[in-house]
């Protein structure tokens, strides 16, 4: 367990504001970016990292996707393929980085 910085694992400033305001509760990422019990801090908010879990993206249902602030996993899926440049593929995995606020 240690801290990490909120930029390593949210790396942009909505991600984090979204975070704050309780939207985002998770983020899947390609690789692991903190391991349970790390704690990172967003604007005097401390943050817990819950669970860290490899995940086959097919396997995401519409709560993960509202978990990380669309609308539903169609939208979420949209959103990644713009963002990442890439086409989804239900058969890909990444790291679910699931966090509470603990102030």
């Amino acid at each position: 367990m240690g801290t990490i910085d909120a930029s390593d694992l949210l790396p942009a400033d909505r991600l984090q504001a979204a975070a704050l305001e309780g939207d985002i509760t998770q983020l899947h990422r390609g690789d692991p970016h903190a391991s349970v019990g790390d704690t990172f801090e967003i604007e005097g908010t401390t943050f817990e990292i819950v669970e860290v879990s490899e995940r086959r993206l097919g396997d995401l249902t519409d709560e993960d996707a509202r978990a990380e602030g669309s609308s539903d996993l169609e939208a979420y899926k949209r959103r990644i393929e713009r963002t990442h440049g890439t086409t989804w593929d239900d058969e890909n995995t990444a790291y679910r980085h699931r966090f509470e606020p603990i102030d």
